[in-house]
């Protein structure tokens, strides 16, 4: 497991290496800020980052949820003291777990274990929803082509489906992609498009 730790605290940092001590396979870096290491995530490409500190700051933070949307990954965020409001934004910079006032070297793994596997479910869910969003747009695009092509052409409904599936499978795209493309050249056609 590759974890990158970010704590100002040596001993604090210190606390969360050895509650991992067991892991194997088990490389850890180690930063003093977010700013410090942000540059070496790619090439190391880790598991989990630990950040340890007092309480977070905005910065911090920001840095997380621009690092999150590019690269996302589990983060465990352990803070001694928090805010209202700290742990909403941590969760909305990305962090999978915010432990206040809870560290313990005991408790290092599996809050960690847990963290990574929401992350995975959220990913999953996040992945999933995407997919959905594509599937919902390319109906809509499908249903708007049937329409043109029955308005068009003066068929009815499944002769319109037909052509596009025809269509589709004649060129080896997606119906959702030939729909779109009938969909932009009629708006060319009727001087919509620019």
């Amino acid at each position: 497991m590759k974890v990158i730790i970010i704590d100002p605290d040596e001993a604090r940092a210190a606390l969360v290496a050895e509650g991992l001590a067991d892991v194997r396979p088990l490389e850890v870096r180690r930063a003093s800020s977010f700013e410090a290491i942000e540059g070496e995530l790619p090439s190391f490409a880790p598991d989990v980052i630990v950040i340890a500190c007092d309480s977070p700051d905005r910065d911090t933070l920001e840095s997380l949820r621009e690092a999150s949307s590019e690269n996302p990954r589990p983060v465990v965020m352990f803070v001694d003291r928090s805010t209202p409001g700290l742990a909403e934004a941590a969760v909305e910079a990305g962090v999978a777990a915010y432990v206040v006032d809870g560290l313990s070297a005991g408790r290092v793994r599996s809050v960690l274990e847990v963290a990574m596997s929401r992350f995975e479910l959220m990913q999953k869910l996040r992945t999933d929803l995407d997919k959905a969003k594509a599937d919902l747009a390319s109906r809509k695009s499908v249903e708007r082509a049937k329409g043109l092509l029955m308005k068009e052409r003066g068929i009815d409904e499944d002769q319109a489906y037909s052509l596009l599936r025809k269509l589709a499978m004649d060129t080896g795209r997606p119906i959702g992609a030939v729909a779109n493309d009938l969909l932009t050249f009629a708006g060319v056609l009727k001087g919509d498009g620019s």
